[in-house]
């Protein structure tokens, strides 16, 4: 029986790794759970799983909520805010923390449960992204396993299994291409609902924009690159509409070897979770007959900028990963406010970038502070479109 908590349980994530347990009640269970503000969701997980403390962003909430267990008979500890989360990943009777929330407030968490020697299912590639190198180093330290839950990089893994990473030659990260991969039209008049309609995936909003701007692969090659210690200019990306073949691992021998299924995150998910076991699961079953034809295509950089900015930032290192990301998410969030264009997300993470003074030092503290000022600076420049 492992026992796993899950933070982000109301997203979209969260609330599949959800319903993959209630299937596996005999291998996995619910030992706490973590939410932003959707108490609603929250309270029909905790009678469902009934796990022994969960946490919310609001310290009135988590009053409102404690009342809500004490009138329902039900013996959950409730906890709130960063402090909450940081509680509830140092469980001792906890074996995996699923990391499933969106950003960067994953990293503190995902830090104090690597501490704690727990293992850790990432689905927040932010925190990879923005300190990935202090990450996996301090999991090497304490013996901790981080397992992939993105399809791309649950791919990888699976690619790799039993060879020897100085044996591969190049990692090829697949990409639906999203709404955009074919679109002739002017970008700047693109809106936040047709950038939100993915053709393939049903994702949260943030991630489901940084697909379309092509931001998404651009930080799962930064990804790919820590988790599995290659050189990001061995990282290549192949957009690949059917979604089929999910990754791809080169060998110097010629050989490649790609990890193929129906698109359903619910397998990459399972996989983490069962990890090093397979279990059978209600996966539709992959028909290649019935598909047809596999198609890949070069992506365009120029087209898409903010992929472009991913491989640059990615090669400069140390700080800079972590600015690109933070200045993303700022103009991101501003985009679906409908305060700036489409065009301008690009242009607001290349300007924050570009005016950024790369930190020799790489202490968790550094990547923090890196983080907060180029927030700060990306919400100038938003001010002023």
């Amino acid at each position: 029986m492992k026992r796993i908590t899950v933070l982000g349980s109301s997203g979209s994530i969260g609330r599949q790794t959800l319903n993959i347990v209630s299937k596996m009640k005999d291998n996995v269970f619910i030992e706490g759970l973590a939410i932003g503000s959707n108490v609603k969701i929250l309270k029909s997980q905790i009678r469902k799983f009934k796990p022994a403390a969960v946490s919310v962003n609001n310290s009135s909430d988590a009053q409102n909520l404690r009342k809500w267990c004490v009138s329902n008979n039900i013996k959950t500890d409730v906890y709130s805010g960063n402090t909450g989360l940081e509680k509830l990943v140092t469980m001792p009777k906890a074996d995996m923390i699923l990391i499933a929330v969106v950003g960067t407030i994953g990293l503190k968490p995902t830090i104090a449960a690597i501490r704690a020697k727990k293992d850790i299912a990432v689905a927040n590639k932010e925190t990879l992204v923005m300190a990935g190198s202090y990450i996996m180093k301090l999991a090497a330290e304490n013996g901790v396993l981080v397992l992939p839950v993105d399809s791309e990089h649950s791919a990888i893994f699976q690619c790799c299994a039993g060879e020897k990473k100085s044996q591969i030659k190049r990692i090829i990260l697949t990409a639906s291409g999203g709404p955009f991969y074919k679109y002739d039209k002017d970008f700047s008049k693109i809106t936040a609902e047709q950038a939100l309609d993915h053709p393939t995936w049903k994702m949260g909003k943030k991630i489901t924009i940084d697909s379309a701007t092509l931001m998404n692969k651009g930080l799962e090659a930064i990804e790919a690159s820590v988790l599995f210690g290659i050189p990001i200019d061995k990282v290549e990306i192949a957009i690949h509409p059917q979604s089929v073949v999910h990754s791809m691992v080169e060998y110097i021998d010629g050989s490649v070897i790609a990890q193929l299924s129906n698109p359903d995150m619910k397998l990459p998910i399972q996989y983490a979770l069962t990890y090093p076991e397979r279990l059978p699961s209600n996966i539709k079953p992959l028909n290649l007959v019935e598909i047809n034809k596999l198609e890949f295509y070069k992506p365009d950089f120029n087209k898409f900028p903010c992929l472009k900015l991913a491989y640059y930032t990615a090669k400069k290192g140390r700080t800079m990963p972590a600015v690109m990301n933070a200045a993303n998410e700022a103009a991101v969030a501003a985009f679906l406010n409908k305060e700036i264009k489409f065009t301008d997300i690009a242009k607001i993470v290349e300007k924050t970038v570009k005016a950024h003074k790369i930190s020799e030092n790489t202490s968790l503290d550094n990547f923090i502070e890196a983080d907060l000022w180029s927030r700060q600076y990306a919400e100038k420049l938003i001010n002023k479109v």
